[in-house]
């Protein structure tokens, strides 16, 4: 089973209604919450952890995770309300302005989280669950506890206006990809984690300093230019596949969804086989990866694609 770990909330996104006013439309969303939908689509034992609110909300979210065949019965259901996503589109590319206070997702306690299954495969975590506490405590506590058991992927995602507190933020992360075995980071976030106050920050030198700590592999996107995945032996790259795109949401959790079920389908999802995994092996989960997330771009909003649609 792979089971991400993280964010389940609403995307409000922008649309006009019939008579032309501008209205927002309630999607299920989240970037982990994305990821765990994709592998679901994609045919994985996929299951996920999050405080979801037994709300209205709470609902619809349940609801999308089982209509993609994802395990929701370690989710931890709270009377507190569902977190609220409002999307704004700039040529394709999304804004969001986040209402998380005291909800079901960033009120998640460490002593909430519940005995995970013996066959876990991978845990993924990320996003926006990493910033505000008491929920990014228990995340960081979950990976903690299972970091020598299972493979470890995290991936930022980071939303600079949303951290309120950068210093305890950063040194969250730091914590937790050192205990990680994957790391995928866009070209922005790596550049933000890179940032200090003496000039000359080198964001790939950072990468390749968590490969030294025991990282086994980091991925960088870079948007139209691919991706570069960085390991202890040398680099791999991987370029996007075609697409007519539509709008970026969903687009790097829905790459992390294939990256991760391609490690799985060549046999390279434990933490001994991740280490001494093939180029052949790792091209091949890239491949997945971009492909899923191709079609995800292609269309409106976070839909990833189910494997009968992938070429």
């Amino acid at each position: 089973m792979i089971i991400s770990c993280g964010e389940a909330l609403i995307d409000m996104l922008p649309r006009q209604s019939a008579s032309g006013e501008d209205v927002f439309l309630p999607v299920a969303g989240g970037a982990l919450f994305n990821t765990a939908i994709a592998l679901g689509r994609l045919g994985e034992d996929a299951g996920f952890v999050s405080g979801i609110s037994t709300d209205m909300f709470g609902r619809q979210l349940i609801d999308a995770l089982a209509a993609s065949k994802v395990d929701t019965s370690h989710c931890i259901r709270s009377a507190r309300p569902t977190t609220l996503a409002f999307v704004q589109l700039t040529d394709g590319q999304a804004k969001y302005a986040f209402f998380d206070e005291n909800t079901a997702g960033s009120g998640l306690q460490p002593d909430d989280l519940p005995t995970l299954p013996s066959d876990v495969d991978a845990l993924h975590f990320g996003g926006i669950s990493l910033i505000p506490e008491p929920g990014a405590k228990a995340y960081e506590s979950l990976l903690a506890q299972m970091s020598d058991k299972t493979v470890i992927s995290i991936d930022p995602n980071i939303r600079p206006g949303f951290i309120s507190d950068e210093a305890g933020y950063r040194a969250r992360i730091g914590r937790m990809i050192g205990q990680s075995d994957i790391v995928k980071v866009s070209d922005d976030d790596l550049d933000w984690l890179a940032q200090s106050d003496s000039a000359g920050a080198d964001p790939e030198g950072m990468a390749r300093q968590w490969l030294q700590s025991g990282v086994a592999l980091v991925i960088i996107t870079r948007g139209s230019d691919g991706a570069q995945l960085l390991r202890n032996s040398g680099e791999l790259t991987a370029p996007v596949k075609p697409a007519q795109v539509v709008d970026t949401i969903g687009a790097g959790d829905t790459f992390n969804a294939g990256f991760l079920a391609g490690l799985r389908r060549v046999g390279c999802l434990n933490k001994t086989a991740i280490r001494q995994a093939s180029d052949e092996n790792l091209l091949e989960a890239l491949d997945l990866a971009n492909r899923v997330a191709a079609v995800t771009v292609s269309r409106a909003g976070a839909n990833p694609p189910w494997q009968n649609e992938l070429s």
